[in-house]
């Protein structure tokens, strides 16, 4: 995998209106820095996010409401090396010799926080094995 100083080789689409993808989103940002480039196929306004994502994240200390997430472009695939889609489904561009994962756990939209904490335990993990699988 190539490696650049103005830029992550990896690079993850989500679409930030569903509550997995957010939370990946955010761990994905808070664990793995710059290695690994966040943007959104999709968004919704800030009243739409489930409360108790909020709240989940909150109590592990990541704000989900700080990011402002830049918007997928064709150029940001094109300069990947890795593509990582969650919750996507065909906005994503594909593109041939690209390296593509794609992974789906359970969304928590509508559900309270007690239900949302083994969701968010469970994305951390996921995001735990795929930087030390993908990132350079």
């Amino acid at each position: 995998m190539s490696t650049s100083a103005s830029r992550p080789s990896v690079l993850f689409v989500c679409v930030h209106n569903a509550g997995r993808s957010q939370m990946a989103a955010a761990f994905l940002t808070h664990l793995a820095g710059d290695r690994i480039e966040v943007r959104s196929a999709g968004s919704a306004p800030a009243d739409t996010v489930n409360p108790a994502v909020v709240e989940a994240m909150s109590e592990v200390g990541v704000d989900i409401s700080a990011e402002s997430p830049k918007i997928l472009t064709v150029e940001a695939v094109q300069a990947s090396d890795v593509v990582i889609t969650m919750g996507c489904g065909d906005t994503c561009p594909v593109f041939p010799g690209k390296r593509y994962l794609d992974w789906k756990l359970d969304d928590p939209a509508g559900q309270g926080v007690e239900a949302v904490r083994p969701i968010r335990d469970a994305i951390e993990t996921r995001v735990q094995a795929l930087i030390t699988e993908v990132a350079p």
